[in-house]
């Protein structure tokens, strides 16, 4: 099964990356790679930028729109979600753990595992893990200049 390991470290506490992270309205702030969170595919959306278990975000990056369900959190440590819909991949497990850095800050772990889909689904392992390295390092750099 194809996977991915990346990293990041900010200068920001986790308290800052946790409220980016639980937030899905922020993601295309920080992400340089989406374009939008479209709200009319989302469901379960929290008030006050805390999405919980269960909410479905649909983001946009260019035409393509791809959903993922919160599956689980661990309040400042650990945010877990699986694909609600996929055109390229199915069966996608994603996995981000925040932990203090030793010299200040907070390291960044982002794994994720999935299965291609027939056709364009080969090609993922090529790309996904750069894409989810930019998705890393972008929270890093947008975290380390905002305010939780």
């Amino acid at each position: 099964m194809p996977h991915y390991h990346v990293s990041a470290t900010t200068s920001a506490p986790v308290t800052t990356v946790w409220s980016l992270l639980i937030d899905g309205r922020s993601w295309p702030k920080w992400s340089s790679g989406l374009d939008e969170l479209v709200e009319e595919r989302s469901t379960g959306l929290g008030p006050g930028g805390r999405d919980d278990v269960g909410a479905v975000r649909a983001f946009r990056t260019g035409r393509v729109v791809t959903g993922e369900r919160l599956t689980e959190l661990v309040d400042g440590r650990r945010i877990a979600y699986a694909d609600a819909f996929n055109f390229s991949i199915k069966d996608y497990r994603a996995v981000i753990e925040l932990e203090p850095a030793a010299a200040g800050g907070t390291t960044i772990s982002w794994q994720g595992t999935w299965r291609p889909r027939p056709g364009i689904g080969w090609l993922t392992p090529l790309f996904l893990p750069r894409v989810m390295q930019r998705m890393a390092t972008d929270l890093a750099d947008y975290a380390a200049t905002a305010r939780a």
